[in-house]
């Protein structure tokens, strides 16, 4: 099994992605997330694979992806769809330093899931942003 990290761009915290993606969930083809290029290690992701998303530059939660599959953009350029479980999976929180486009991620690298119950980073946002990277910096957080 293989997993994506994708940059959640625009969110500012994971209920700011909660609600844009539950917003665009109720459409005709699901959940999906179009990127212009195809992961040539599909086979491989479509075993269970999920995509971790960075939000504020924190690793913060997954989603599984079900299917990948061409599409056309708009303007006829071709691009791939990763079609996503609906619902976010906490994570264990882990810093992450910003990239472009995606990048794989091994299962065996890839942080554990927040236990029901366990303990996050609820409230993580309300910090000063030095004070959240420095405490992240730490593996305080």
């Amino acid at each position: 099994m293989l997993h994506l990290i994708k940059l959640a761009v625009g969110p500012k915290d994971v209920e700011a992605m909660r609600r844009g993606q539950a917003a665009r969930a109720g459409g005709p083809e699901g959940l999906r997330h179009v990127t212009r290029m195809t992961p040539k290690r599909a086979p491989e992701i479509l075993k269970g694979g999920s995509i971790y998303w960075v939000v504020a530059g924190v690793l913060r939660v997954r989603q599984r992806i079900v299917a990948i599959e061409p599409v056309q953009r708009a303007d006829g350029t071709a691009a791939t769809a990763l079609v996503l479980e609906p619902g976010l999976v906490e994570v264990h929180p882990r810093p992450m330093k910003p990239f472009q486009g995606w990048r794989y991620l091994e299962a065996a690298a890839a942080p554990p899931d927040l236990a029901v119950g366990e303990v996050g980073t609820e409230g993580i946002e309300d910090l000063p942003p030095k004070l959240r990277r420095a405490l992240l910096d730490l593996g305080l957080l």
